[in-house]
């Protein structure tokens, strides 16, 4: 057995979990390398190998040079893609062609938002300026399209084409279409300038809905002062402050922070009608019917009946959680009881924290970064014969010290790809939990190679101390195994085509294998396998974990037809034109979907910055989560450990990417057709389980 066989053994085998004398916690070298902190080895002699290992960018100016050596290759490539003949090969130079693009372009996406140097996040930001620019001319050339064209308008060329190839192709197709290629000189300008007015407006709302709001000193209790930043006479208010104690601080929040801004609502109403515009320009009814081919969903009217079935069967349950709400509020605040919007996340909270007993801190101990990754090696290994084993960086490959990078190895198939974890806070880093691809797996034909995939996850935690490692909360390990789902398609993903690659699919299938992992974090008989006291080696009591999983229920149903509003209206504002405001609007469906009364001059929608990227798309985590349930229950409820159930579910739904249909993926795990009445019933049966008798105790 070679060295890394050994090794795979080892790790595959092995109690994750060893006690020395003086009960002293030890780990797994992937725990290890999480659980202490970050000592780089210092080779004076070892050269910059740059970012990811790319040579080029060992330094700012090297983004320039990777784009210049970028777009000469793409000249080559599209002058191939153009003169070769109609048939496989014509995909394949397409694909090649997106995959040079990409493998610059997501990269120099990721640097532009996390790389704590400056210089670098602006020579990423040129870079991604210039491609997309490329890809802009590149879906309006005529030329590129008919060579697509030829092929796919020859039905004898198609039936020769395997699944994914004749897939992808399409989908090459559809990127054209949206684009307005098909139209006439006069109107595909018009397309093209629509285009480019839309990532205006995107960037501009996108920038302008996280800044604050600001109000005179003066306007508001001196005492308060305190809570909010201040900018001379001014007070600024960035956020609604919804975990605030105090009714007062959240209700002033609330107000200053969604007072509407006249050029932010200008941008969005433009934004909207562009959008609309554009569809119709390019043959679609709406632009909801544009953003919705290709999902699970397929049409807006598919995602409205969805939403409102499940408003229907949720009303009692929710008319009840919002009652528990108002008797909390009642019980802390007897002269102000009423329930308004700025009170449900804080009150929901407290209702399960009183219930529950479900302090952090309780937790915590139990859950320290290093034993939840060896949790993650243990459920990959067992699931799909899969490892994750900590790699030294090659200097200048990570863009901060506290990096680490995994390589993900399969028993038998070898090298899967690498993940680097960026999960420790930094300033000036993005506080969001994101996952990013920054090279999608393909085979090339031109090497008889497969391309790995690469990917960042990154996340915000605290940095391990003197005397103690980086603790979790609850949340935060929800939070970690969620990204590692999506890290997982990716490399599970053997796709053909880097355009299908992974994540890579429609948005309403893409957050299935990251909620699916959600699931696994809050099952007894996974987190009985590493989550132990970082000091005494004591395991996690079952009845804290049975306590947690318990409280989501709480106010779930309030909490799901919170999210059924915001997907609402996001349907609604990307539908036919409406003659009223965006305000409107709001005001109309907060009323007939929400329970809890608008509130005068605030525009909740400009600090909606999921219109952006998710526009017409924001019902996809709860058509996501329906699926993942009905994975769960189905598959993995009875044993979450089955190895054969685990490739089954990597065979059905990973290896695809997007190459395959949604809802055939789905069907294939399945093994059935499931209706939106199956993807409703999944998610209210989520909130069912002892609710009743929650209700009599809470009411007792």
């Amino acid at each position: 057995m070679s060295a890394c066989g050994r090794l795979l053994s080892f790790v595959k085998h092995r109690n994750f979990w060893t006690q020395v004398r003086r009960n002293v916690t030890t780990w797994s070298p992937v725990g290890a390398a999480f659980n202490a902190k970050t000592h780089r080895r210092l080779n004076l002699f070892e050269k910059n190998g740059g970012l990811f290992g790319v040579p080029e960018l060992s330094c700012p100016a090297g983004f320039d040079v990777a784009t210049k050596n970028t777009l000469k290759k793409t000249e080559r490539l599209l002058e191939k893609a153009c003169s070769c003949s109609p048939g496989i090969e014509t995909v394949e130079s397409f694909d090649q062609l997106s995959n040079g693009l990409c493998k610059v372009a997501d990269l120099a996406d990721f640097v532009k938002v996390a790389h704590p140097d400056p210089e670098f996040r602006k020579a990423a930001e040129k870079t991604c300026i210039e491609i997309g620019t490329v890809v802009e001319k590149l879906n309006t050339n005529v030329e590129l399209c008919q060579s697509l064209k030829k092929l796919l308008d020859s039905p004898d060329l198609v039936a020769q084409l395997d699944p994914d190839t004749r897939r992808v192709a399409e989908l090459f197709m559809f990127d054209f279409e949206i684009s307005g290629i098909h139209l006439d000189d006069k109107l595909r300008k018009e397309a093209v300038a629509l285009h480019v007015k839309l990532l205006d407006l995107s960037n501009e709302f996108l920038v302008s809905s996280h800044m604050p709001n600001r109000i005179a000193r003066s306007a508001i209790p001196e005492h308060l002062h305190v809570q909010f930043a201040s900018e001379g006479s001014f007070i600024q208010v960035g956020g609604l402050h919804a975990d605030s104690p105090d009714d007062l601080v959240r209700e002033i929040a609330y107000r200053i922070y969604l007072y509407p801004n006249a050029d932010l609502m200008e941008c969005l109403e433009e934004l909207l009608k562009c959008r609309y515009k554009l569809a119709k320009l390019v043959g679609y009814e709406s632009y909801g019917h544009r953003a919705l081919k290709g999902t699970m969903a397929k049409t807006p009217e598919t995602v409205m009946s969805f939403l409102q079935l499940l408003t229907d069967k949720l009303s009692d349950r929710y008319t009840k959680d919002f009652k528990m709400m108002k008797n909390m509020k009642k019980k802390i605040n007897p002269r102000n009881f009423e329930l308004m919007p700025w009170d449900h996340p804080f009150l929901s909270g407290l209702v399960r924290a009183e219930r529950y007993n479900i302090e952090p801190s309780l937790y915590s101990p139990y859950l320290s970064l290093g034993a939840c990754m060896e949790g993650l090696n243990n459920l990959f290994s067992q699931l799909y014969g899969v490892s994750l084993m900590s790699e030294q960086p090659s200097a200048g490959e990570v863009w901060s010290e506290d990096v680490r990078k995994l390589a993900v190895v399969h028993d038998t198939e070898g090298l899967l790809g690498y993940i680097y974890c960026d999960f420790f806070h930094r300033p000036n880093k993005p506080h969001q939990d994101c996952h990013f691809t920054i090279q999608g797996g393909r085979w090339c034909q031109e090497t008889g190679q497969y391309q790995h995939p690469v990917v960042v996850l990154m996340l915000s935690l605290p940095h391990p101390t003197k005397s103690a490692p980086t603790l979790l909360t609850p949340g935060m390990m929800e939070n970690l195994f969620h990204e590692m789902g999506h890290a997982m398609h990716s490399m599970l993903g053997r796709t053909r085509y880097q355009h299908v690659t992974g994540t890579r699919c429609a948005t309403d299938f893409a957050e299935v294998p990251s909620i699916l992992m959600e699931y696994f974090a809050t099952d007894y008989r996974v987190i009985s396998q590493f989550a132990r006291h970082y000091e005494t080696g004591q395991p996690l009591p079952e009845s804290m974990v049975a306590r947690l999983c318990e409280s989501k229920k709480v106010c779930g149903a309030a909490d799901t037809q919170l999210q059924i509003f915001y997907a609402v209206l996001d349907q609604i504002y990307h539908g036919k034109p409406q003659n009223c405001s965006t305000t409107d609007i709001l005001k109309e469906m907060q009323q007939k979907f929400y329970s809890l009364p608008y509130t005068p001059n605030t525009a909740w929608q400009l600090r909606f910055s999921h219109l952006i990227g998710y526009g017409a798309k924001y019902y996809s985590y709860l058509m996501s989560r329906a699926v993942a349930s009905m994975v769960w229950k189905q598959c993995f409820v009875q044993d979450p450990l089955n190895r054969d159930m685990g490739e089954r579910y990597r065979r059905e739904m990973l290896a695809h990417g997007g190459s395959k249909e949604p809802m055939l993926m789905v069907e294939g795990m399945l093994q059935r057709q499931p209706t939106i009445e199956d993807f409703v019933d999944a998610l209210v049966s989520e909130l069912s389980l002892n609710f009743e008798t929650f209700i009599m105790d809470s009411e007792s």
